[in-house]
């Protein structure tokens, strides 16, 4: 449950701060399942079977990237950092 990974007594947490700490568990939640399904993917012989798992993953991969646009519409400092540095060509790393 995602209310396990609190870190401050729930009640003195504002409803904005609870709803981006649902949306950041969601997401790391996804994550994880799509490296498994990858993996679970990668060390099967079974091709069905490996098909099957592969369109678990990229699923994951949908449901990560629904939780992260809700996370940049809600978020003004995420809107501004995934806006610099999604879709964007060049050394991710050179960061000015």
């Amino acid at each position: 449950m995602s209310s396990e990974n609190l870190h401050a007594p729930r009640e003195r947490l504002s409803k904005e701060t609870l709803h981006l700490h649902h949306c950041i568990v969601s997401i790391m939640e996804e994550f994880e399942a799509v490296d498994w399904y990858r993996q679970r993917a990668d060390d099967c012989d079974d091709e069905s079977l490996k098909a099957i798992l592969l369109h678990n993953m990229r699923e994951e991969m949908e449901h990560a990237a629904m939780a992260l646009e809700w996370l940049r519409r809600n978020s003004k400092d995420f809107d501004g950092h995934l806006r610099e540095f999604l879709f964007t060509e060049g050394d991710i790393a050179d960061h000015h």
